[in-house]
């Protein structure tokens, strides 16, 4: 393992500068002690979840506090804190950060129906671009139909298009009338890259290379437009499609997923991988809402939908918002912690960030065999997991729910 341990002794404040934020508070210290702590938990979890390699990273108010890697890339090759790994759905504040800086520039509105650029598209005239970025459209998520899976599992290195996506949640009906209800699909991020292509006449990709990733400074986030992961690369093996090949139980089986192709994941253009730093550094951008006006960065940072949501039958994805899961336009508020937690393939992430603290998370897994014996085959998500305990030690007046299954 490699680490690069340093400012230990910082000064973290209880009310440093944000939107709403009161009187300052005495502060308190990050001192080698909690820093340890928060290492002994990483440790913890990463035995009690089977948790192959970890990358950890954690600033206050931009110090360093700890960036450090645990375990494995490969049998005999130890994890790096410059590794690359893919992000998914760490990107999906890029795709709603490009539509609010649309709407501050007055070309566009939340309110405006995805039918003015993409009439095609079935229900686009029922459905806004707000709707959309909060996942509130309705659209079925195609990641949870059967053709998809069937389909992933069967040939996980097929390119998918967008409109592939499209077409199978097309193929179900709208779970509710848009607007009304919420649940997580990844069909609203691909219709929203199709509509931003539309609106701004440039592909995705160069959209965010200009209006978002430059801007801030990311250099290691990329869509590089193939399975391609620059090197060095976190490697990432799975047990997932167990079920899908009809291993035995109890048989030993294990496959390298890093190069799986990740089309299917997410809208074309913004399908990234990055390093520890840079999700680190996307952390404090999105949670302070850096490239976006006041209102803009309200609006992505809403909690409106607590109270409002429901559970659908049927709809594995459909459940209600509370204080301790609320979405907003991209990004996830979790008691006062703004977040972005993706799994798949093999790989675990999540960034996080508490506004009032300046206290920024951001973590990468992947998994030992394991922790895929599940009924299902799906492992728990460990980064979500850990930033959370990690949280807890840092910032133990402000930690965030931990949920019940530890995932």
């Amino acid at each position: 393992m490699r680490a690069a341990l340093g400012l230990v002794a910082l000064t973290l404040c209880a009310a440093c500068a944000g939107p709403g934020d009161g009187a300052a508070a005495p502060a308190k210290t990050v001192d080698a002690a909690t820093v340890a702590a928060a290492e002994a938990v990483v440790e913890q979890v990463m035995a009690s979840e089977h948790v192959r390699a970890v990358i950890l990273r954690v600033t206050v108010d931009g110090q360093e506090v700890v960036t450090k890697a645990w375990g494995e890339s490969m049998t005999g090759v130890p994890a790096t804190t410059d590794m690359h790994f893919r992000n998914g759905a760490m990107a999906i504040p890029y795709v709603a950060t490009l539509l609010l800086q649309l709407v501050d520039e007055k070309v566009v509105s939340l309110d405006d129906r995805v039918s003015r650029w993409l009439p095609d598209v079935p229900w686009s005239d029922r459905v806004t671009l707000g709707q959309l970025a909060q996942m509130t459209s309705g659209y079925v998520d195609y990641v949870n139909t059967d053709e998809l899976a069937a389909q992933q599992y069967t040939d996980p290195f097929r390119t998918w298009t967008p409109e592939d996506l499209i077409a199978i949640s097309a193929k179900h009906p709208l779970l509710y009338e848009p607007g009304t209800n919420w649940n997580y699909s990844h069909t609203n991020y691909v219709i929203l890259g199709l509509a931003l292509e539309k609106i701004t006449g440039t592909p995705v990709d160069r959209l965010l290379e200009d209006k978002v990733l430059r801007p801030l400074g990311l250099s290691n986030t990329t869509d590089p437009g193939t399975p391609a992961v620059p090197e060095p690369v976190l490697h990432a093996f799975t047990s997932e499609r167990r079920l899908a090949l009809h291993v035995p139980d109890g048989t030993p089986f294990s496959e390298e997923s890093t190069y799986w192709n990740p089309s299917w994941t997410l809208t074309r253009g913004a399908i990234q991988t990055t390093d520890i730093r840079d999700a680190e550094a996307t952390a404090v951008a999105i949670g302070t809402g850096t490239l976006l006006s006041p209102e803009s960065y309200r609006a992505m940072t809403t909690k409106d939908l607590i109270g409002r949501t429901t559970k659908v039958d049927g709809c594995v994805t459909c459940f209600p918002n509370s204080t301790d899961y609320a979405y907003g336009l991209g990004i996830i508020s979790s008691g006062d912690w703004l977040l972005q937690n993706p799994l798949f393939g093999g790989y675990a992430g999540a960034y996080a960030y508490l506004p009032g603290q300046k206290v920024a998370i951001a973590v990468a897994t992947t998994f030992e065999p394991e922790a895929f014996a599940t009924p299902d085959a799906q492992p728990k998500n460990s980064a979500d997991y850990i930033w959370r305990k990690v949280a807890a030690v840092i910032v133990p007046n402000d930690a965030p729910p931990i949920p019940p299954n530890g995932s």
